[in-house]
This record gives structure tokens, C-alpha cells and sequence, in this order.
């Protein structure tokens, strides 16, 4: 019986002292490091390098598309064609509705800049334009980075492999419309989530029991430990306004998988008005996530997150 008080006694102090070493080794506010050849997009048509602009300007489009890729030289050009597509045929109906898309290679080792300096070549510069980032920061760091060198109203970001269907971006922008009613233009507030929940039983007809488990299991830390308003926080096709882009994308802290997490935590916190839209997925081979050691991943930033958040380890910073 000694024995086994022992050991829980040195079970309980490991934990304690491992939770202690979390806390004092956080960094309390978020840090965006971006290197100098970072800041800049080059055009090709004339090889000049040309500064981005700040999310701290005002708009001077009405949409931006941040596409975070690495190593997507093969799935991205069928992703830009839908998205320009549909994009260039909006352009004509209503002159009003400009964009820019911004395709952040996410220090890939493939072709994923040069396709997307293909497509700023094809298009211009003005609308499409590649961030290239000096090292493998993650999918949250690469969208982070994109969001903040953004010239949209609205702000969208949007995965590289084209698994959502990108005419159902109307659907947001109608939400969006919804939870911004009221506000002032320039300041609105709102954040909507494209969602896949609705498939989800079809989700669980295909996959393991095992999978599944993680599946749930996931879901449930979410709800217990971070975002309640979002049932999908995973679903990579979000749209914020850009004063909700200004508010929380420097108070990132994670930037790979569980960014999205803490984007809706930190949207909450801050009483962001959020929603939730059904959107047509389609798996595409070449996913990056690996099912189950992905999950794990994602599970121990949650609790992070929770628990750095929960104590003050972490806080988030109004900026003006």
C-alpha cells in the first residue's frame, strides 16, 4: 500500500513539475517573426521584388484568398483554376467585387512557387500574388503570415488541395453579411466557419472503429477545453472580416494543425460573432495530415491551449 502512495505521490509531482515547467516557459504574448525576403512578392513580368502591404492599411479590395501550400505543386493548379474561375466571372458581373489571392509557399522543396508565379504571371500581380516563406512554419504560421499581407474586406483562406467546393465562398459572404448587420462598416466583426459536420455520418460509415474513437474523442476536447459556437473547426475554408483578421491572427500562438482551434478560442474570448455554413468537401489524395498521429498532435496543443490560456501563461493582446 506504501508502495503505491509512493508512486502516485511521484506521479503527482512529475505532473505538477511538468505543468510548472509549461507555465514558466510560455511566452505570454503571441510573436509574428517574419524574415526580410519574407516581405516582399515578385513580379514576373519585370523581376522586380515589391512590398506587401500591412493588414494595419486600410482595404483597398473587397476580397483576399490566402492559400497556405507546401509541396502542393500537383494539387494546387487545379485548386487556382476553380478558385480564379470563379473569382474572374464574379469580376464581370459586379466591378465591385476585386480580389486578390495570395498563395503563401509554406518553405516547400517542389515546384509550389514557380506554379504560383505562373499563375501571378498569367493573371498579374495585382491579383495574384506569392508569399514564399523562408522555413516550414506550419499551416497556422503560413495563413497567419498570408492574412497579414492582405488588402481584402473580407478575408478568406482556403486549403491548396481544392476539397471544397469554392462558388459555396457565397455562402459565407451571406453569413458574413448576416453577422456584421449593425456594425460599423470599417470595424465589423464576424468570423464563419465552412463546415463539414453534415457529413459526418457518412465520415463514420468509411473509416475504423479506432478512427473514429480519435475522431469523437477530438471533437469532445474541443468542446470541452476551447471552441463551443463551432462544431467543424477543422474544415480549412474560413472567412473573417479584416478588423477580425487585425484582432486575432497576431495573437496566434499555434501555428501548425490546431491553429484553427485557437483562431475560434481566441474569437470567443473577444466576442467575435461567429457561424457555422454547410460546404461541398470531397477528400483529395496527398493529405498532409496523418490520421492518427495528426490527432495526437492536435490533442496535446488542445490541452496546451486550454491550460496556458486557463492560467494566464498565455493572453491576448486588443490591439487598437
Amino acid at each position: 500500500m506504501m508502495l503505491i502512495f509512493g508512486l502516485a505521490f511521484v506521479l503527482l509531482c512529475a505532473i505538477t513539475m511538468a505543468f510548472l515547467f509549461i507555465y514558466f516557459t510560455s511566452v505570454t504574448y503571441a510573436k509574428v517573426v517574419r524574415f526580410k525576403e519574407e516581405q516582399f512578392y515578385l513580379n514576373p513580368k519585370t523581376g522586380e521584388k515589391l512590398p506587401f502591404p500591412s493588414i494595419e492599411d486600410k482595404s483597398t479590395l473587397l476580397l483576399s484568398v490566402i492559400v497556405p501550400a507546401y509541396n502542393e505543386e500537383k494539387r494546387l493548379p487545379a485548386m487556382l483554376e476553380e478558385c480564379l474561375h470563379y473569382l474572374e466571372n464574379m469580376l464581370r458581373t459586379n466591378p465591385e467585387s476585386t480580389f486578390e489571392v495570395i498563395i503563401v509557399d509554406d518553405g516547400s522543396t517542389d515546384r509550389t512557387t514557380q506554379i504560383g508565379l505562373s499563375y501571378s504571371e498569367k493573371f498579374g500581380c495585382d491579383k495574384v500574388r506569392v508569399l514564399t516563406l523562408s522555413s516550414n512554419r506550419g499551416k497556422g504560421g503560413a495563413v497567419r503570415l498570408g492574412m497579414l499581407s492582405s488588402r481584402g474586406k473580407q478575408l478568406l483562406f482556403a486549403d491548396a488541395d481544392g476539397a471544397t467546393t469554392f462558388e459555396d465562398i457565397s455562402k459565407l459572404q451571406e453569413n458574413l453579411q448576416h453577422l456584421i448587420k449593425g456594425q460599423t462598416r470599417d470595424e465589423a466583426l464576424g468570423l464563419v466557419c465552412g463546415s463539414r459536420a453534415h457529413l459526418e455520418k457518412e465520415a463514420i460509415a468509411s473509416r475504423s472503429l479506432f478512427r473514429t474513437f480519435l475522431m469523437k474523442g477530438f471533437h469532445l476536447l474541443v468542446w470541452l477545453l476551447a471552441a463551443r459556437s463551432i462544431r467543424d473547426t477543422q474544415c480549412g475554408f474560413k472567412l473573417l472580416t479584416r478588423s477580425t483578421a487585425k484582432l486575432c491572427f497576431p495573437n496566434l500562438h499555434i501555428e501548425r494543425w490546431a491553429f484553427d482551434v485557437e483562431l475560434i478560442y481566441i474569437a470567443e474570448y473577444l466576442n467575435i460573432p461567429t457561424g457555422e455554413v454547410s460546404v461541398r468537401w470531397l477528400e483529395i489524395e496527398g493529405s498532409k495530415i496523418v490520421p492518427v498521429w495528426s490527432w495526437l498532435q492536435m490533442g496535446r496543443d488542445l490541452l496546451l491551449i486550454w491550460f496556458r490560456y486557463s492560467t494566464g501563461a498565455w493572453k491576448i493582446r486588443l490591439y487598437s
